[in-house]
């Protein structure tokens, strides 16, 4: 059974993007475009991974983030934020909020499939484990 990820950005040529170079490495991929719809497709869906915009209607993509967190089912749900906000403040607080891994806008379609299967190989050595290590 294929990974299954979300991709949520109200940009719908990047989520196309992003579904297209997924579903080349065999990834099962759903979409959504604003933060309401993403909480609905986690909930329905059950990704095994979300690569998340940042600025979006009807809620962003960090109050998307805390409320993953916030709830039990979904707080090691690893979470890829894709946005253009590159400011040191953004990338701090998409850290400190939970955030697996920020990548920003422009992206190189090729680093998030990599980035995408660093996080899939360290979840399976860390039987499921939300820790993270791209060294």
């Amino acid at each position: 059974m294929p990974k299954k990820i979300l991709a949520v950005d109200d940009e719908r040529a990047i989520v196309r993007l992003v579904q297209i170079n997924l579903e080349r490495q065999g990834y099962q991929v759903v979409t959504a475009y604003d933060g309401k719809e993403a909480l609905e497709k986690v909930a329905s869906e059950k990704p095994d991974l979300v690569v998340l915009d940042v600025m979006m209607p009807y809620m962003d993509g960090f109050e998307v983030l805390q409320q993953l967190r916030k709830n039990p089912e979904t707080r090691d749900l690893p979470v890829i934020m894709l946005t253009a906000k590159a400011q040191d403040t953004d990338v701090f607080r998409g850290y400190t909020s939970g955030v697996d891994l920020y990548l920003t806008k422009p992206f190189n379609p090729m680093e998030l499939v990599s980035f995408v299967k660093r996080i899939f190989s360290s979840m399976e050595s860390n039987e499921g484990g939300n820790v993270l290590d791209l060294g």
